[in-house]
C-alpha cells in the first residue's frame, strides 16, 4: 500500500516518492517550512523532523547556568584542584631542560609577523596551484620587510562545474533583483548576496533559474524564490 504524503496528505507512488525525516514526501512538497523553496535530499536540514532551507534553519539557543551555592561549590572545587594538578606537573618537570617563556610585548610581535609570513606563503603557495602560473621570485620575499600589523583576507571563488551550463545570450533573459542571501550548495549553482541584481534570467523550472550575478559574474541555478522581478 502507498503511503501519504507528510505535506498534502495524498497518496505518494513510488516514481514520485522522497523518503526523508522518517517521512513521504512527493517530490514538489518536500519543501522549506518557511519560504516553500524545493529542496533535495543535497541541500536539506532536518529540524524537528521537518525540512528547512540553509537561509530559514532554526537558530538554537543555550540556557544559563543559575550561580547556585552547589553550582559555586563544584566551581571552587574544580578551580582547587586545578591548581594542585599544576603545581604536580610543575614539581615533575623541574628541572627537565626547558623553561617558561613570558609573554612579552616584543614576543607578541615576533609572532604577529611570523603569522603574517606564513599567510604570506600560504597564499603564493595556493595561487601557485591554482593558476598554474610562476611563484614569486626569492628577491621578491626577500625584500618583504612587515613593519606594521596587516591582515590578508583571502576568499577563493568556488570551482565552476565542468558541466556547467552554456552561457545565456546577453539581454536574451530577465533582470531580478536578490531578496535573501544565498550560498551554493552544489558546483552547478551560484552564490550571491541581497541586493544583488542577476541578469540574463532563464526560468529551468517552477523552482529554479539560471541566471549571472551582474556584481561577481559568475553564473549557475538558482532558487527563484530568493528573487524578485525588477
Amino acid at each position: 500500500m502507498n503511503p501519504q504524503c507528510s505535506r498534502c496528505n495524498k497518496i505518494v507512488y513510488p516514481t514520485e516518492k522522497v523518503n526523508c525525516l522518517d517521512k513521504y514526501w512527493h517530490k514538489g512538497c518536500f519543501s522549506c517550512e518557511v519560504c516553500k523553496m524545493t529542496l533535495n535530499m543535497k541541500n536539506y536540514k532536518g529540524f524537528d523532523k521537518k525540512p528547512y532551507c540553509s537561509q530559514h534553519y532554526p537558530k538554537t539557543s543555550f540556557t544559563s547556568v543559575a550561580d547556585t551555592p552547589e553550582n559555586l561549590r563544584l566551581m571552587q572545587q574544580s578551580k582547587v584542584q586545578s591548581q594542585v594538578l599544576y603545581k604536580e606537573e610543575f614539581e615533575k618537570n623541574k628541572g627537565k631542560g626547558f623553561s617558561v617563556v613570558a609573554d612579552t610585548p616584543e614576543m607578541q610581535r615576533i609572532k604577529k609577523t611570523q603569522d603574517q609570513i606564513s599567510n604570506i606563503k600560504y597564499h603564493e603557495e595556493f595561487e601557485k596551484g591554482r593558476m598554474g602560473g610562476e611563484a614569486p621570485s626569492a628577491d621578491h620575499n626577500a625584500a618583504y620587510q612587515p613593519s606594521s600589523p596587516q591582515s590578508y583576507n583571502y576568499e577563493p571563488q568556488p570551482p565552476r562545474s565542468a558541466a556547467a551550463p552554456p552561457t545565456p545570450q546577453t539581454g536574451g533573459g530577465k533582470r531580478y533583483r536578490a531578496i535573501y542571501d544565498y550560498a551554493a550548495a552544489d558546483e552547478d549553482e551560484v552564490s550571491f548576496a541581497d541586493g544583488d541584481v542577476i541578469l540574463d534570467v532563464q526560468q529551468i523550472d517552477e523552482g529554479w533559474m539560471f541566471g549571472r550575478v551582474e556584481r561577481t559574474g559568475q553564473q549557475g541555478m538558482l532558487p527563484a524564490n530568493y528573487v524578485e522581478t525588477i
